[in-house]
């Protein structure tokens, strides 16, 4: 059977969306934009070109939606710099969207991998994202600094970036991660 993406086919990818917007931006571009409005209007352009999907895979659909983001993020940094075009800029936030998603899935793959069970990691990096959008700020921020982020940030900077000691960082992250297991783990058993 193939797969028709539907109305909703993109919605499911919301969060996954935002968690790949939250590792890609650097401090600048984070504190002049809003994490929602770059997966809004990414849904957005994606159901307008939900034709160019329409009996692909799930996998694929995720890489649509990846390439979407990553235009739609290039078109904001575009008009903060008023006109000027930096191609630099938006060569490095399509790779870091990219590097974001590889990091994620290669948090989540098996050495080989099966259609099969690469379709039931995309499964699980959708579940993921919507777990981690469940946790207390403070905690998915520990955890996406410490496990999404290139290079990855030691516990000294995670306490610095949420005004925190590095023993309280550490304690976020460790309840943050024990949160996401048992949430995966009630997947899994569902």
């Amino acid at each position: 059977m193939v797969n028709q993406p539907s109305d909703g086919a993109f919605e499911r990818y919301r969060e996954c969306l935002h968690l790949l917007v939250r590792a890609s931006l650097g401090p600048r571009l984070r504190a002049k934009l809003d994490p929602s409005d770059l997966v809004q209007e990414t849904l957005l352009r994606a159901y307008r070109r939900r034709d160019q999907v329409r009996g692909q895979s799930e996998p694929h659909r995720l890489a649509f939606l990846r390439r979407v983001l990553a235009n739609v993020a290039a078109d904001v940094v575009r008009r903060f710099a008023r006109g000027k075009r930096d191609l630099a800029l938006e060569r490095s936030l399509e790779a870091a969207i990219d590097g974001s998603s590889s990091r994620l899935e290669g948090l989540l793959a098996a050495e080989q991998s099966s259609p099969s069970r690469k379709a039931m990691r995309q499964e699980l990096l959708r579940r993921l994202a919507d777990a981690l959008a469940t946790l207390p700020e403070s905690q998915r921020i520990a955890v996406e600094l410490r496990y999404l982020h290139d290079p990855p940030r030691s516990l000294a900077e995670i306490g610095r970036e949420l005004s925190r000691s590095e023993k309280a960082a550490a304690g976020l992250l460790c309840r943050g991660l024990a949160s996401l297991r048992e949430a995966l783990a009630n997947w899994e058993q569902s």
